[in-house]
């Protein structure tokens, strides 16, 4: 198994892809360059795609990824997937649209614990109550998100 890194300077920071054969594993802000980069097929489309999201002609990713998790998790990442460029969901919304209505502390865990940023848009998870909620690039990186969607998006 080969295990690849690259690095993607975002308008939002520093952004580690990494690839384990050519499928994309991990895709996370970073502070700085901890490994050696070896760009692949893959990560190279991986780069291509961002740039696109980045300047707002891209609204889905078609890249070869991996789900990691349980089977709850997979199914809440790829509700997530779902979720439409522009558009907004609570962890309830998930919770009931993976038929676990009760279950939104879990999504909420699940969201955290998401290796795949942006790719699965977790960012487009608020509160019921239409809050803010926590994100682990940071709130403000959320909300940047959030805005250039909603500012890119053709509904």
């Amino acid at each position: 198994m080969n295990v690849n890194v690259v690095y993607y300077e975002s308008p939002i920071g520093l952004i580690m892809i990494e690839a384990r054969d050519e499928t994309i594993v991990e895709v996370s802000f970073a502070e700085d360059v901890k490994v050696s980069e070896k760009e692949t097929p893959v990560l190279s489309q991986a780069k291509k795609q961002l740039d696109e999201y980045f300047e707002g002609k891209r609204k889905d990713f078609d890249l070869p990824i991996e789900l990691q998790g349980t089977d709850f998790e997979k199914k809440v990442y790829i509700a997530l997937i779902q979720i439409k460029y522009g558009n907004l969901a609570s962890y309830k919304d998930i919770a009931c649209n993976i038929g676990h209505d009760k279950a939104c502390r879990a999504v909420g865990g699940t969201n955290h614990k998401n290796k795949l940023a942006i790719i699965v848009p977790c960012h487009r998870i608020i509160g019921s109550n239409g809050k803010m909620t926590g994100y682990a690039g940071g709130l403000w990186r959320k909300t940047w998100l959030i805005d250039h969607e909603q500012k890119n998006s053709v509904n």
